[in-house]
């Protein structure tokens, strides 16, 4: 007869696992879309702040930098937000919690 041996079980696959509710979702993807507003307002302040720089000149990109300027922006745009941004997704985030009644 064959040996029959009982397979042992984790006990981490016994514990409870946390719960995901709705209100945790919504302030998740509040804080998602915050962030995101966030960084296309700041992408579109260093538009406005580049706007007037003369590309040209010995050491300047000409038309190539000119060109890919909006790309550098919006990637600075993301780059500010991503690491704490100057308040306008905090305030974005509670309006939209608040909207939705999850305060």
């Amino acid at each position: 007869m064959a040996d029959l041996t009982v397979p042992s079980v984790s006990p981490t696959l016994l514990s409870p696992t946390a719960q995901v509710t709705g209100a945790d979702l919504a302030r998740s993807r509040a804080k998602d879309v915050a962030q995101k507003f966030e960084a296309q307002f700041l992408s579109s302040m260093f538009q406005q702040m580049f706007e007037g720089l003369d590309t040209d000149g010995p050491f300047g990109g000409g038309q190539g930098e000119a060109m890919f300027r909006s790309l550098m922006t919006e990637a600075m745009g993301k780059q500010v937000a991503k690491s704490g941004g100057i308040g306008v997704a905090d305030t974005v985030q509670r309006e939209i919690l608040k909207l939705q009644g999850l305060q």
